[in-house]
């Protein structure tokens, strides 16, 4: 072998080499993220994990006297939870069903009858999915007070009867729309099955928490929100205004057994 061809072969030999040691000193590139969950995978944590094993009874709703319901405007509790309730069902926003699920939150969502027919899917998907409860709201809400007793008896019976056929329990919790209500309405109510007329202590619009008293959630208050075009804010809102407040949203029913 020739001087050159010895040479030659030494810098081939070093150039092999180089190009080892430039292949090992680079490590492989990553495997891209994975958008979803591998399968068999524990689910998120929620934003607002159960103080307790919901669904059990922690309060019984007030008695009916005189054959008629009681109206609760807020829950006397010394533990830190407030409560979700979400009427009517006008609009049906498509991000409705994943927000509840991450709060973990179990609302009451008192439903019109005119706003559900044609939708039973939707709001069956929400209460299946996340353990949300139908309360009763009249089929059309008209402002009852002052009307004759079989109108008002009508407007909440029917709604509930509808609401048993389409989700196969009758609701228990009544919210008279705007509010208003009188003493034919409690007993209408009342011989509709309902045990208790739900009003609010605080409300969301426009993705602002509105107070009754103070300038921040208490414990025991009854949050109402309404299925709009601003869901989306008005949940965020109230979510965060809870953890500010450091309050844990529970199921309503719980508290009115």
């Amino acid at each position: 072998m020739t001087q050159w061809t010895r040479s030659g072969a030494l810098a081939c030999a070093l150039l092999a080499a180089l190009a080892l040691v430039a292949c090992s000193s680079n490590p492989p590139a990553p495997e891209p993220a994975q958008s979803n969950p591998a399968p068999g995978a524990a689910p998120p944590a929620p934003i607002f994990p159960p103080p307790y094993r919901f669904g059990e009874v922690q309060q019984q709703a007030p008695p009916i006297t005189d054959g008629k319901i009681p109206v609760v405007r807020r829950i006397a509790t010394d533990k830190p939870y407030v409560f979700i309730t979400i009427d009517d069902g006008q609009v049906k926003d498509p991000d409705a069903l994943r927000l509840i699920k991450e709060s973990g939150t179990r609302p009451v969502l008192f439903l019109n009858q005119r706003y559900v027919q044609g939708h039973e899917d939707y709001f069956k998907q929400i209460v299946d999915a996340t353990g949300a409860t139908i309360g009763d709201h009249t089929v059309s809400h008209p402002n009852l007070r002052g009307k004759p007793y079989a109108f008002q008896h009508k407007e909440i019976c029917d709604d509930a009867d509808s609401f048993q056929r389409e989700f196969g329990k009758r609701p228990t919790l009544f919210r008279p729309p705007f509010g208003t209500y009188d003493a034919n309405t409690l007993q209408a109510a009342a011989a509709c099955g309902m045990r208790a007329a739900v009003l609010w202590t605080a409300a969301v619009n426009d993705g602002h928490v509105q107070f009754q008293e103070g300038d921040k959630l208490r414990a025991g208050d009854i949050v109402l929100m309404h299925f709009r075009k601003t869901f989306a804010q008005d949940y965020t809102a109230f979510v965060d205004e809870a953890k500010r407040a450091g309050l844990t949203p529970v199921p309503l029913t719980d508290f009115l057994g």
